[in-house]
């Protein structure tokens, strides 16, 4: 079995101690590619560090993450457009809107979503979005930026919104990414997930955050995708081989390594 873990952080210092176990352990467990987002400029040493190591495994995005939209919001942009200069990066994100948190930067993280995502359409790359409290303003920047003529698509990373938003984000294009929510038991992604075909759907971890049943409240990471196929391949009452060849087929297909 293969899979695709689009969405982990291996490069934060939850994993500093330990990360080529931690990379040994998620290929024992049928991981074999890792796709890390970005945050801002501070984590792209080590990103780049990582893949350096890894080369073959290991796919990096560039982009700006919502609740990093601060005060130098604008440096932190000129820092990505200059990024996209220098590297074959397969994806733009993880960007979008967070009012989860803090409203008071919300038209600055607007303005770094849209721009990010125009950045995105003129290099032909995909966008992986973090939304939290957030859906109407992300469909809406989304829908703006697409009547201009740009055409963007990519993975709404950890979707853990209704039926109604999981049509609306496929209808605009765009995969959902889901994570460890689906083996909570008050996740409520099992209870309409099915309705969702598997060919708009693939997998993540998103470690070191959000752990699955089992090890919910402790670090997540690659290995545990695992578990996540297993729930995923039971909701839609296949095998996890199958599960795992279409959401690893969804994400190449996304990131344009087929």
């Amino acid at each position: 079995m293969k899979i695709i873990d689009t969405h982990t952080h291996l490069y934060s210092n939850q994993f500093k101690l330990d990360v080529d176990d931690v990379i040994a352990k998620a290929k024992e467990n049928g991981v074999k590619k890792f796709i890390f987002p970005a945050i801002d400029s501070s984590h792209y040493d080590s990103m780049h560090a990582l893949k350096k190591k890894y080369s073959d495994d290991i796919y990096l995005m560039s982009g700006l993450h919502p609740t990093d939209v601060k005060k130098n919001y604008k440096d932190e942009l000129d820092f990505v457009v200059n990024s996209l200069k220098s590297h074959n990066y397969v994806a733009i994100g993880e960007i979008g809107i967070d009012l989860y948190w803090d409203d008071s930067f919300k038209d600055a993280q607007i303005y770094a979503f849209e721009k990010q995502m125009v950045w995105a359409s003129e290099r032909n790359l995909p966008i992986v979005i973090h939304c939290r409290n957030a859906f109407d303003e992300v469909f809406e920047s989304i829908e703006k930026i697409q009547k201009q003529g740009h055409q963007v698509t990519g993975i709404f990373h950890c979707f853990t919104g209704s039926l109604q938003q999981a049509k609306q984000a496929i209808s605009l294009g765009f995969y959902l990414g889901i994570g460890g929510v689906v083996t909570f038991k008050n996740g409520k992604l099992d209870t309409f997930l099915m309705q969702i075909s598997l060919e708009h759907i693939v997998l993540e971890t998103d470690g070191p955050y959000l752990a699955p049943v089992p090890y919910r409240g402790k670090r997540n990471e690659p290995a545990y995708l695992r578990f996540i196929a297993d729930r995923v391949a039971d909701i839609y009452s296949i095998s996890t081989e199958e599960l795992s060849k279409i959401t690893s087929s969804n994400a190449l297909r996304i990131f344009k390594r087929e």
